[in-house]
């Protein structure tokens, strides 16, 4: 397979850190949301501190994903993607082109409406490596409880969106790999030999 066949090493890299960073966002998301119902229902084994502790990870690991997610798409249209094989379906080809921008929208999109949901509330949305309190634009700052409640909601449906389309990802790299024997997964894993 030739270097062109594959993805850069900056993409793949980029591909799997921000795979790793979302599945950890997602965790400290549902860990944080678990412990805040806990904490307001009057569950004692748990603090404010623990609250903020595991939202304060979650947004830190949303801002990573957002910046990361915007320098692969600056990379993307910089560095030409390697083609798809030429067996595929017009289908098939349509859908893993729609899943890809569907990824760059989620991976950009959820971080944005997380950091929109954190500025129209009262509390503070700082997080560890990324000290912004909210977002620089003056209607979005301080309390807004209508505008948290809808971009909270979005920001919590649209991450059952990114994993679904996540696990549909994956499996369409298998089914590529072990049903049609191409070579789609090694463009991304280049530790796989091509079957070329």
């Amino acid at each position: 397979m030739t270097e062109s066949a594959r993805y850069t090493s900056v993409a793949i890299t980029l591909h799997w850190v921000i795979a790793v960073l979302i599945v950890g966002m997602v965790f400290f998301g549902w860990q944080a949301d678990d412990a805040r119902g806990a904490l307001r229902a009057g569950d004692t084994s748990v603090t404010l501190g623990d609250v903020r502790f595991l939202f304060n990870w979650h947004k830190t690991v949303g801002l990573l994903v957002l910046t990361l997610s915007l320098v692969r798409l600056g990379w993307r249209f910089t560095h030409k993607a390697p083609p798809l094989p030429d067996g595929m379906k017009s289908w098939e080809r349509f859908a893993a082109i729609a899943a890809h921008w569907g990824f760059y929208a989620l991976m950009i999109g959820l971080p944005l409406g997380g950091w929109i949901t954190a500025s129209s509330s009262s509390a503070s949305s700082a997080g560890w490596l990324f000290n912004m309190e909210s977002l620089p634009i003056p209607s979005l700052t301080g309390e807004n409880e209508a505008l948290h409640e809808a971009t909270g909601f979005m920001h919590s449906k649209g991450a059952w969106v990114l994993l679904v389309l996540l696990g549909i990802h994956v499996l369409a790299g298998l089914k590529h790999h072990f049903a049609d024997r191409d070579d789609v997964l090694t463009r991304m894993l280049p530790f796989l030999k091509t079957r070329g």
